[in-house]
């Protein structure tokens, strides 16, 4: 795989280099509320730069549906990206001069970039490839995608892997491969749905899964629990019944919440009490980890070699319902394992929360990415870095 440091050692002054980024961040109207995806796209934009490159970034925001959408304009991220490189970042179609910076707008205005007609893709790709001398792939929360900025441009161009990519891909690996023990992972989140793949491929991994969040109590469920008006996946009962059983059979710890904060509803300022995990009242929704699951979770990281870490153990939007997600990450920060945050809503809550970043050994900008290269999948995007291109 070609990287970055392969582009800059061959010489990018006065080139047109495209690169595809993770500017994908959540916004409160104009006003970005976490900007950890577009930090994390400067080094090597700044590369480039620095290099005399002439850059022409795409990145996409939110799903516009293929059309126009005012709301998801790339503009306010474009205006954060010239704050960090130190230079202005307008929006545009084509590379400026040498040393600068042009943003394309929302790359899923265009109906072609995620289209599952091959020929529509490409077109776009084409497009896109005869703007550019080179391509580096730098959004590594896309690379499980698929699609015309991300996958097709690659098979266009000289492709090169940048260093978000080449540093997640790194870290991924090291959690597949010669991986220390005991090897312990924290999944939260609300749906277990949305990770049925990624704990079936772990059970046969790991020494240890915490289940924590709203897909929780789907597995207390399971066991033959009542969870009152907690997040419940009813048609999920069954194969987490499966999950149970086979983590038993391999010799695979799991380990469920032992008591939750039951509140009269969701809202930030609702009643709450401290009830049992398996005493959940019915007319009450568990929000959080209780007291007794937090010290419980912490001493089940506190030998730990190897964490990884994807999805909040509770509403952690709502400060009396955010500190299961607190407890959790200042167990990883006490910890001397590695530990990776992988990404989504538990590099969100890092952020918000307030906790040291480099306390964690990495934060992935892509929890999508991650989940799926431990559920054992290909990731497009890096495959065909891999296998060279034009």
């Amino acid at each position: 795989m070609k990287t970055l440091s392969d582009l800059i050692a061959e010489g990018v002054s006065g080139r047109r280099v495209l690169v595809r980024a993770d500017l994908n961040v959540p916004l409160d109207g104009d006003k970005i509320t976490d900007d950890g995806r577009v930090r994390a796209s400067v080094p090597t934009l700044k590369a480039l730069v620095d290099g005399g490159a002439r850059v022409l970034v795409a990145a996409h925001l939110g799903r516009p549906k293929g059309k126009p959408d005012p709301e998801l304009s790339l503009a306010p991220v474009a205006a954060r990206l010239g704050e960090l490189l130190g230079k202005p970042v307008e929006i545009g179609t084509e590379t400026a001069g040498d040393g600068s910076v042009v943003l394309l707008e929302n790359i899923r205005f265009d109906a072609r970039e995620t289209s599952k007609v091959d020929a529509e893709r490409e077109a776009l790709a084409a497009e896109l490839a005869a703007k550019a001398d080179a391509f580096v792939s730098d959004g590594f929360g896309v690379v499980h995608r698929e699609q015309a900025s991300v996958y097709d441009v690659a098979r266009k161009l000289p492709a090169y892997a940048g260093n978000l990519v080449l540093a997640e891909v790194e870290v991924l690996r090291k959690l597949t491969s010669d991986l220390q023990r005991p090897y312990v992972v924290v999944l939260g989140g609300a749906k277990v749905s949305d990770k049925l793949g990624v704990i079936a491929n772990l059970l046969t991994k790991v020494d240890r899964l915490l289940v924590g969040g709203g897909m929780a109590y789907t597995f207390l469920k399971a066991q033959g629990h009542e969870v009152g008006e907690s997040l419940l996946q009813a048609d999920q009962v069954e194969q987490v019944a499966g999950f149970l059983e086979e983590a038993e059979r391999r010799g695979v710890e799991l380990v469920l919440p032992v008591d939750v904060l039951a509140a009269t509803g969701f809202a930030a300022d609702a009643a709450f009490d401290v009830v049992d995990a398996t005493a959940i009242p019915a007319d009450r929704q568990g929000l959080d980890i209780g007291p007794k699951s937090r010290e419980l979770f912490a001493s089940k990281l506190a030998d730990a070699k190897t964490v990884f870490w994807n999805g909040p153990m509770g509403v952690f939007e709502f400060e009396a319902f955010a500190g299961g997600t607190r407890a959790v990450a200042e167990a990883l920060v006490a910890s001397e394992a590695f530990t990776v945050v992988g990404g989504g809503d538990s590099a969100a809550a890092v952020r918000a929360l307030g906790l040291p970043e480099d306390g964690f050994s990495h934060i992935s900008t892509g929890g999508g990415a991650s989940l799926e290269y431990l559920e054992g999948k290909e990731l497009p995007g890096v495959a065909v870095l891999e296998e060279g291109n034009a």
